[in-house]
């Protein structure tokens, strides 16, 4: 297990050059935007206008903060997401522009290159303890809002924007709020199924 602490991400400019992107873990370490096999980032949306498009990826958008947007992607109907809504999944090599609903955002962005590995994202909201089971691929868990402790040889504190991140070893981790807790749960796995 890694921890990844919230002020040691690495901030760089979007693709398109429209806003700034904070990258939490990449794989493999230091690719960039145009080779990552998978990486995992948040974004500060001030205005409305195009996401940058990603050849051969598959995304999935959380709200983490603010009121929310309207996504426009080719080929699909609009679609508004919030930080109720569900995370919403899409292909990230299509042309896509968001509006703003009231003000700016700031948004989680999991991507994985579809001809290598897969993804999936769960959003919790703890109040007692849980146990979350981690794959054989990498498994990421942010905590968003409240402290949680993880624990280990040496229990693991995790604040807000802490993300923990846990090798391809299947293993159960008993996460402990201190009160209530949002946690986004990402799982990574090779496109033969193994997660």
């Amino acid at each position: 297990m890694r921890i990844l602490r919230a002020d040691e991400y690495r901030s760089m400019p979007w693709k398109n050059g429209g806003g700034v992107t904070t990258e939490i873990a990449v794989s493999p370490a230091g690719a960039g935007l145009d080779d990552f096999d998978w990486r995992v980032s948040m974004a500060r949306v001030e205005l409305s206008g195009p996401f940058s498009q990603f050849a051969g990826i598959d995304r999935t958008l959380a709200v983490l903060e603010g009121e929310g947007i309207v996504l426009e992607i080719a080929g699909y109907p609009p679609t508004s997401i919030n930080r109720a809504t569900a995370l919403f999944s899409f292909p990230a090599d299509v042309q896509t522009s968001a509006t703003l609903i009231g003000g700016p955002i700031t948004d989680l962005n999991v991507m994985t290159r579809r001809s290598r590995v897969t993804h999936s994202v769960e959003r919790l909201v703890i109040s007692t303890p849980v146990e979350i089971r981690t794959g054989a691929g990498t498994t990421l868990i942010l905590c968003l809002d409240g402290d949680v402790i993880v624990p280990a040889a040496e229990p693991v504190r995790l604040g807000p924007f802490d993300t923990l991140l846990s090798g391809s070893e299947r293993t159960s981790l008993l996460v402990q709020p201190a009160h209530e807790a949002t946690l986004f749960v990402i799982r990574i796995g090779d496109i033969s199924g193994n997660d």
